[in-house]
């Protein structure tokens, strides 16, 4: 009987690695009142505007539902192009960043992860990741 269990539990942890970061809005918001920089953020938005692209990165503002306005900036060098537009609902996972000014976005939204980016992560929108 405990090798069973023992084996169920290894089974569930394996199938729940494979799995994706569900979207936590309360956690986003308590990140952005904390400033939080560098939290790794999973969460619910609508587009704002339509990108533009600047340096190889695809820029956009979103708001959350819990009514933060952000700055998107996804490195279009590492993943593919997400073709939004205002009033487009999306997932994202990301890391959290503060600016002076204070701006707050968030960026390493793609696979390939680097120094500065140690955690993958993505867009959703529609059925779609774009990573």
């Amino acid at each position: 009987m405990r090798r069973v269990a023992v084996g169920l539990a290894l089974l569930i942890a394996l199938v729940a690695c494979g799995e994706r970061a569900a979207p936590d809005d309360q956690a986003l918001h308590r990140d952005v009142v904390n400033l939080s920089n560098g939290a790794e953020v999973t969460f619910d938005a609508t587009v704002l505007d339509n990108p533009v692209e600047s340096g190889g990165h695809e820029r956009f503002h979103v708001k959350a539902t819990t009514s933060e306005e952000l700055e998107i900036d996804h490195n279009t060098s590492l993943a593919a192009y997400v073709p939004v537009h205002p009033g487009d609902h999306v997932v994202i996972h990301g890391e959290l960043y503060v600016d002076p000014g204070p701006r707050i976005g968030v960026h390493c939204t793609h696979a390939t992860t680097s120094s500065g980016c140690p955690n993958s992560g993505w867009i959703m929108f529609g059925s779609t990741y774009y990573e």
